[in-house]
């Protein structure tokens, strides 16, 4: 039984070692930068880079021979522990670095938002960081935002191992077995070239609208990833522009519909196969509803006097905030009424399954209120069987009992991070919308975190750490390592 779990640390180990050392060469790109600039802290990276490279080798040379077919216990667990060592070591610059000056709790906390595209920061002064650190936190942004993961999907058959097990870990949504492609080496590199493409042309919009270069690029990275990481403190406020902010809502928009569809979309040239997906469907029309529900709100409160300004305004924080992104042009918070409560909420819907947004995905929000309206209409009919259909197919119930079951799950960890941070001495709309912006992958909360988290205590920032972990992951794929039948052989 030993030399058993030997053997089987042994595969992982090498997997995570590969994984590690290839995460190594992204620090690179700030290094050349932070030279190219001018403005300090290249040092900070190279010295990043060599104790991540060398940690990955030590890790790999001792079981580089070791041969075996990934299960799907093991795909489960090289994901949450890559998470997890992946976000310990794209801290190290940001803690090395003398600009911001910073301890290892917020070094932690910057980098674990950064790569679960939650965009919740700890950081103040951005406008003044170095354009190393300001790009550290975007690049996170973009290689969290589809998961690294799946990008070593597409270079680990070359390496003898299998991806499919990673691939259904690291991919968001209930229903995890469709592939776009036959191969899941193909699925993999078809997503990215498809990421590729849509961040570069978000870019280019971006300098064409009148961002400069590093501008269009860092806020191209957040934009698709659906991150919220800005090189500035108010955000895209900063840039006071319509047309960028127009620019952005596609960009978020984009990000938030499954790249499942997306590639089916350009396979097919046919735009209307957006609108006949049921899910897509539904977020749109949650998007234009929302919206104008916001639009209204405002007009009447008098916030904005102009239909076209209130309309742009309201628009751009409902898709903002709706799709987990968490870009900002005004302090939404001190919005009236209910919106700013009604645009948090929205953050626990998210975006498509298959797409790079947080909270519980679109999905599953209707295939619970069709299991509702279902349980309803047993109530006057108990023997009739009544199937649950989307996109004209019948959903098997064990899919419907894993919604339920995450659902459960989601809530129960919510309240209970949200009594603990209540605990540390946090009011309740501070604990509240904080825990709801880590676990959805939001960002900005409201209260005393409606700019930033840097005022929390520090056991608040870890356990929203945490949070962050299980909102990217999607819960269960980090509970079940925890469990004793993961680890029963």
């Amino acid at each position: 039984m030993k030399l058993s779990l030997n053997y089987y640390f042994a595969v992982v180990q090498r997997v995570l070692g590969i994984l590690l050392m290839i995460f190594s060469t992204s620090m690179l790109v700030p290094m050349i930068m932070g030279m190219a600039y001018g403005d300090g802290e290249a040092d900070a990276f190279a010295i990043g880079f060599v104790i991540t490279l060398l940690t990955g080798l030590l890790a790999w040379l001792p079981v580089r021979h070791v041969r075996r077919e990934l299960k799907i216990r093991d795909g489960f667990l090289v994901v949450v522990l890559f998470w997890l060592v992946l976000s310990l070591f794209g801290a190290v610059p940001l803690y090395l670095a003398e600009r911001p000056d910073i301890g290892v709790t917020d070094a932690v906390f910057e980098a674990v938002s950064g790569l679960t595209t939650t965009g919740a920061t700890v950081l103040v002064g951005l406008d003044t960081l170095p354009h190393a650190i300001l790009f550290w936190r975007q690049l996170l942004h973009w290689m969290g935002g589809m998961g690294i993961i799946v990008l070593a999907v597409a270079v680990l058959p070359m390496l003898g191992v299998g991806g499919m097990q990673l691939y259904r870990a690291e991919t968001p949504g209930p229903i995890k077995d469709s592939k776009l492609t036959p191969r899941i080496r193909e699925t993999a590199k078809a997503l990215w070239y498809l990421y590729l493409s849509l961040t570069g042309v978000c870019a280019l919009v971006f300098w064409v609208a009148g961002m400069t270069v590093f501008d269009s690029i860092s806020h191209a990275f957040s934009a698709i990833a659906t991150g919220g990481f800005s090189n500035h403190d108010l955000s895209l406020g900063h840039h006071d522009d319509a047309i960028i902010e127009m620019a952005a809502i596609v960009a978020m928009i984009v990000g938030s519909i499954s790249f499942g569809m997306h590639f089916a979309v350009w396979r097919s040239a046919n735009p209307m196969t957006y609108w006949r997906d049921s899910e897509t469907r539904t977020f749109l029309i949650m998007v234009v509803g929302a919206t104008l529900l916001g639009c209204i709100v405002l007009l009447i409160a008098g916030t904005y006097v102009s239909l076209p300004n209130a309309l742009i305004k309201a628009m751009f924080q409902v898709v903002s905030i709706g799709t987990t992104t968490g870009f900002t042009t005004t302090d939404y918070s001190l919005w009236p009424s209910f919106l700013p409560m009604f645009l948090l909420l929205g953050s626990f819907v998210g975006g498509c399954a298959g797409s790079t947004t947080g909270g519980m995905k679109v999905v599953r929000f209707v295939l619970l209120a069709k299991q509702g309206s279902r349980e309803i209409s047993r109530l006057v009919h108990p023997n009739a069987e009544i199937p649950i259909k989307m996109g004209g197919k019948v959903i098997p119930d064990r899919v419907i009992q894993a919604v339920w079951g995450f659902f459960a799950v989601y809530i129960t960890i919510f309240v209970a991070m949200f009594l603990i941070l209540l605990a540390t001495g946090l009011n309740e709309l501070t604990a509240f919308s904080a825990v709801a912006a880590s676990i959805n992958n939001l960002g900005p909360g409201l209260g005393e975190v409606s700019s930033n988290m840097a005022g929390l205590p520090g056991l608040a920032k870890w356990v929203l750490c945490l949070a962050m972990l299980l909102g990217r992951l999607e819960i269960f794929t980090l509970l079940v390592i925890l469990t004793p039948a993961f680890w029963r052989r």
